[in-house]
């Protein structure tokens, strides 16, 4: 033992040699970056990540806190030019490939114009590429020509009817839907209880299931959903990722999720 009270390693040991050290010349691996713009009451920035390949980076902002609960007036109050383009611009310094707007409800609650509106708003702001949410949803049932699907939210009714009417105004039909009513707290919602909304809400002539928001967890649900329904099961967060890094010219991360499966280069 030295004076110090450390240990040495013992003689003969060979613990003298465990210790690993990189060249100095090791050529440092490039990290592309996108940006994602989310609710203040966000909590699934792992989940993220989970979609991201390794050569990107995330920087993640979020919007200004809203005292309000799940509900209509929240997602108008995210959706806020004056609150979005100061986002953008947070995102802007480490040079982003692209931006996305990481909320489902923020980005339907005004409808097809109200999504175009958000678009512009990124854009004129300075994001080099803009997604939201529900554009990319309408761009992922496009890539899978899912036109009759079914539909799974968190939000109480008044919300998850704009989110119908928004598909309506893309010529999706919705077969059936279920909304958990919830106001607070989405991020909670566990894997069994999605698992289970999809199950009850799926219909023979539903195409496919979108379950909604990126509050929810759905990562590793996703690909059983699918072999359980034999049909397309996607989500918030899912498409969100999927349509950023198309963006960004790169390809999210995840096995046996249809959306990434048919989308990527050796399928197209």
């Amino acid at each position: 033992m030295r004076t110090d009270g450390s240990h040495m390693p013992a003689e003969g040991t060979g613990a003298e040699h465990e210790v690993v050290e990189l060249a100095a010349a090791q050529q440092t691996p490039w990290q592309s970056g996108v940006g994602v713009i989310a609710p203040y009451d966000f909590a699934l920035d792992r989940e993220l990540w989970r979609w991201t390949p390794d050569d990107v980076s995330l920087h993640v902002t979020r919007l200004p806190y809203v005292h309000v609960p799940v509900t209509v007036d929240q997602a108008a109050a995210l959706s806020m030019e004056r609150n979005v383009d100061p986002a953008v611009r947070a995102l802007l310094a480490p040079e982003p490939l692209a931006i996305g707007y990481a909320c489902a409800s923020g980005s339907f609650v005004h409808g097809a114009e109200g999504e175009r509106r958000l678009h512009r708003t990124m854009m004129a702001a300075g994001a080099p590429a803009a997604v939201t949410t529900s554009g990319a949803l309408v761009r992922a049932l496009g890539a899978l020509d899912l036109r009759r699907i079914a539909v799974v939210t968190p939000y109480v009714d008044s919300v998850t009817d704009r989110l119908l009417a928004y598909l309506g105004e893309h010529g999706v039909e919705v077969t059936s839907s279920v909304g958990l009513g919830l106001l607070s707290h989405i991020w909670r919602v566990t894997y069994a209880e999605v698992s289970q909304a999809v199950h009850a809400v799926d219909r023979p002539d539903a195409q496919g299931v979108f379950i909604s928001c990126t509050n929810v967890l759905t990562y590793d649900i996703i690909a059983p959903l699918e072999r359980e329904l034999g049909k397309p099961v996607i989500a918030a967060n899912q498409v969100t990722m999927w349509a950023v890094m198309r963006e960004a010219n790169r390809q999210a991360v995840a096995r046996g999720q249809s959306l990434l499966d048919v989308t990527a280069p050796s399928a197209v």
